[in-house]
C-alpha cells in the first residue's frame, strides 16, 4: 500500500495503539495502556498545586491523586499556588514527572505559546515570501480576537497552507488554552486532568503531515474520535482530515501493525545488509549489539553498522526505548567510524525525538543519550 497511513485500534489486552506506515511500512507507534489513571506523558497539561518548594530553585506539585510531579525551575511560583503545568519527559522509575510552566499546544501546523508573544517561522520555510504571507495571516488573526500575549510558532508544515486551514487550527489551538485556563480557574485542588489534555483516542498532530492519505480506526476509535468531546483537537481544524477517516474491523490485523508489533517482541532485528542488530533494555540502559552474520570482514563489519544507523531511530521509536543507548557496533577500521557517525547523525535527525550523540568510550562502544517520551513497548503489550 503506497502513501501514509494512521492507524487506532485497540489490542486484544485493551491498550490503545496509533500506527503510523508509511507505504506498507510501520514508521511509528504509540501504545497507552488501558489503566483507570492513565500515566502523565510528555506534552499532556495539567492543573497543579504547589505542594513543596525546594531551597533553590524546584518544586513538587500534586497533578492528581497519587501523581507528584518536579518542576525544575519554580522560582516564580509560590508555596500553595495553582498552576499550569506541562509535562516534559518520562521519569525513572519511582521518579516524578518532570514539568515545566512554559506551556506549548501543539497543533500539526502551529505551536501556541502562551505567555511568550511573537511568531516565528520554521527555518525550513526558506523562501522570504512565504514566510511573510505566513506571519500575515497569523498577525492578523491575533489582532482580531485580541490575543496578542499569545506567541505563535509556524510549522514546516505550514508551507503552502490555505489562511482558512490555518486559522481553523489557530482557533482550536486558543480554545484548548482557554479551557486548561478555565480548569486551572475553576479546580482548586488538581484530582484531575485538565480538559486540554488530549483524549485518550486522538491522533499525534506530527503523523498528520505530509497529509496523511487515510486515517482508519475501529468503530470504537471512531467513535470516541468524533464525539464532541474531543474537540477542540486540532484534527477537527481541517475538513481534509475528517473526509479521510474512515471505519474498520480490526484495522490493526488487516494492515499488518499486529505481526509487526509481535516481531518487535524479540530483541533482534534483522538488516537488509544481511546481519542484525539485538536491542535489550535493561534497568541502567539500553544494550545494542550488532551482527555482521556469517561475513566477518572489516567491509561487512561498516556495511551492518550503516544498516544500524539507518535503522536505530526506527527501532528506538518502535520499541519506546529512551535514555542512555549504547551501542556495540562490528568490527570495523577506525577511520571509518567518521563516516559512521555522520549516517546516525543524519538517522536522528529526521526523528521527532530529541536524541543526543554522546561518542565513543575508551572500550569503542558508541553512547547517545535519548529523551524518554513513551513507555517501553514491553511494558504496555
Amino acid at each position: 500500500m503506497k502513501g501514509r497511513a494512521i492507524v487506532l485500534d485497540h489490542l486484544p489486552n485493551g491498550a490503545f495503539a496509533q500506527a503510523l506506515l508509511v507505504d506498507g511500512r510501520l514508521e511509528d507507534l504509540i501504545v497507552t495502556p488501558d489503566t483507570a489513571t492513565p500515566d502523565p506523558m510528555p506534552g499532556d497539561i495539567f492543573s497543579a498545586r504547589v505542594t513543596r518548594k525546594l531551597p533553590k530553585s524546584g518544586a513538587f506539585c500534586a497533578l492528581s491523586s497519587g501523581v507528584e510531579g518536579y518542576l525544575r525551575d519554580a522560582k516564580s511560583v509560590e508555596q500553595g499556588a495553582n498552576i499550569l503545568v506541562q509535562v516534559v519527559n518520562l521519569p525513572e522509575a519511582g521518579k516524578a514527572v518532570t514539568l515545566t510552566t512554559r506551556l506549548l499546544f501543539k497543533g500539526p501546523r502551529l505551536i501556541l505559546t502562551p505567555g511568550t508573544p511573537g511568531i516565528n517561522v520554521s527555518r525550513a520555510i526558506g523562501n522570504d515570501a512565504e514566510r511573510t504571507r505566513l506571519q500575515s495571516i497569523v498577525e492578523g488573526a491575533r489582532v482580531q480576537t485580541g490575543a496578542i500575549d499569545i506567541g505563535v510558532i509556524l510549522r514546516t508544515a505550514a508551507r503552502g497552507e490555505d489562511a482558512n486551514h490555518l486559522l481553523g487550527e489557530l482557533e482550536c489551538l486558543e480554545e484548548a488554552y482557554q479551557r486548561a485556563q478555565s480548569a486551572l480557574d475553576t479546580t482548586p485542588l488538581p484530582t484531575k486532568r485538565s480538559e486540554a489534555t488530549k483524549p485518550k483516542v486522538g491522533i499525534p498532530p506530527d503523523w498528520l503531515f505530509p497529509l496523511a492519505d487515510e486515517i482508519v480506526g475501529s468503530p470504537d476509535a471512531v467513535s470516541q474520535l468524533t464525539a464532541q468531546d474531543a474537540r477542540p483537537d486540532p484534527f477537527w481544524a481541517d475538513d481534509r482530515f475528517a473526509g479521510r477517516l474512515k471505519s474498520e474491523n480490526d484495522p490493526l490485523g488487516s494492515m499488518g501493525v499486529l505481526d509487526e508489533i509481535d516481531a518487535l517482541r524479540s530483541p533482534r532485528s534483522p538488516l537488509h545488509s544481511g546481519g542484525s542488530m539485538i536491542v535489550e533494555p535493561t534497568r541502567a540502559l539500553v544494550a545494542v549489539d550488532v551482527n555482521t552474520g556469517s561475513d566477518f570482514s572489516a567491509a561487512a563489519g561498516l556495511k551492518a553498522n550503516l544498516a544500524v544507523a539507518e535503522n536505530l531511530p526506527r527501532q528506538m521509536r518502535l520499541r519506546g526505548l529512551g535514555g542512555q543507548i549504547v551501542v556495540d557496533f562490528a568490527p570495523m577500521e577506525k577511520r571509518h567510524r567518521r563516516t559512521l557517525e555522520n549516517a546516525l547523525l543524519k538517522g536522528f535527525r529526521a526523528d521527532k525525538i530529541e536524541t543526543s550523540l554522546v561518542g565513543w568510550t575508551k572500550l569503542g562502544l558508541f553512547e547517545l543519550q535519548r529523551k524518554r517520551e513513551r513507555r517501553p513497548l514491553g511494558e504496555v503489550v
